[in-house]
Parts: structure tokens; C-alpha cells; sequence
């Protein structure tokens, strides 16, 4: 069996790889793949406190994360493939146009 503090270690690396990788890169594509990736840091830690506390809401709530996360990842996919065909590429510098 796997201790709660390994489950929440590898939780914390891969949140914080996510987020390294959303704040460091201005490519929407990188951008929502680290944003995937923060949401399945959060998944590994509800899985495991949800088979520490022996209760299935945790594990119940993971697979929620996993259907808005697919969703989430449709929908932005779809407005980067409408972006990218009005625009030269994808990066977030050449977005001036929602600016104040």
C-alpha cells in the first residue's frame, strides 16, 4: 500500500510542474496542457484521501474533475483552431485586441 504522503508529494510536483508550465510558456496549447495537468495533481490527491478515508466521494469527484477537464479541453482546442486560423500562431503576446 502507498502511504498518503507520497500520493501528496507527487500531487504537489505535478501542480507545481503545471503551473510552472502555465506561467512560463505564452503558447495557448502548452498553456492548456499545463492546466491538464494541475487538474490531475488535484485528481491524485483526491484519490488518495478518498481511499484514506475509505469513502468513494473523493474517487466520485476525480472522475467530475476528469469530465470538465475533457470539456474544458474540447472547448479550448476549438478556440485555439478558430484563433490560429485568423491569426499567424497562438501565442499569448499577439492577443492585444481584449486589452483595455
Amino acid at each position: 500500500m502507498v502511504p498518503v504522503g507520497a500520493c501528496l508529494g507527487l500531487s504537489a510536483v505535478l501542480f507545481a510542474i503545471g503551473m510552472v508550465g502555465f506561467l512560463g510558456r505564452r503558447n495557448i496549447i502548452l498553456m492548456l496542457v499545463s492546466v491538464e495537468i494541475m487538474l490531475n495533481a488535484v485528481n491524485v490527491s483526491l484519490a488518495a484521501f478518498s481511499h484514506r478515508l475509505q469513502d468513494p466521494r473523493g474517487q466520485i469527484l476525480a472522475l467530475f474533475v476528469i469530465a470538465v477537464a475533457a470539456a474544458e479541453a474540447a472547448v479550448g482546442l476549438g478556440l485555439v483552431l478558430a484563433l490560429s486560423r485568423h491569426r499567424a500562431g497562438v501565442n499569448v503576446e499577439n492577443l492585444t485586441e481584449l486589452k483595455w
